[in-house]
């Protein structure tokens, strides 16, 4: 007869191979944000408490571990979504808090996009998937406020997420510069007690 305990063990391997891949990930983008693409891999290695070869087997090229992180930022940002709708006294409170998970991510973004620029390809790969996780979830946290009577309706999801690109643009380089309180204040516009567009 076959080892019938021989599932769990693999099983268990393959939760610890992805809780190990997740950590890489974090410690990766923690360091992007806070040195640049170009920061060494063995300070990577160091955050995550890993060997510089540990790294190299679950992304051999910086460009995998670039893109790695991208679509890592991307999924956290769009899970965020509805477990803050869940979980926030109301949609506005929800969308509100997103937009800064989103601003986060487009913090984190700016550095790898212009990392991934130079294959172009790979880069709208990642672009669309970007535009395809993320626009619905931020539609569905619209949909909801406008729903609950707080926001004002048919507001367009890609337009907002644009605005609040644009509106971190400079973030990265100018230490004055609030891109939050900004997005804050756009975000406050949508209130449907302000005013209708």
């Amino acid at each position: 007869m076959a080892d019938c305990g021989s599932g769990a063990p693999a099983r268990r391997k393959r939760s610890d191979a992805r809780r190990n891949e997740e950590t890489l990930l974090a410690a990766a983008a923690a360091a992007f944000v806070a040195s640049g693409v170009d920061v060494p891999v063995r300070d990577i290695a160091a955050r995550a408490g890993v060997g510089v070869g540990t790294i190299y087997r679950h992304f051999p090229t910086r460009a995998d571990l670039v893109a790695a992180v991208y679509r890592h930022q991307v999924e956290a940002c769009a899970q965020a979504g509805p477990t803050l709708l869940n979980d926030k006294s109301s949609p506005l409170a929800a969308l509100t808090d997103w937009i800064d998970h989103f601003i986060d991510f487009l913090i984190t973004k700016r550095g790898l996009a212009s990392a991934l620029q130079s294959d172009a390809a790979a880069f709208e790969t990642l672009h669309a998937y970007f535009l395809d996780r993320l626009v619905p979830v931020c539609a569905e946290l619209l949909d909801a406020a406008a729903a609950a009577g707080e926001t004002v309706p048919d507001v367009d999801a890609h337009e907002l997420m644009r605005a609040v690109g644009n509106l971190c643009i400079g973030a990265d380089t100018d230490q004055n510069y609030d891109a939050r309180r900004m997005a804050q204040l756009l975000i406050a516009g949508l209130r449907a007690n302000r005013f209708s567009v």
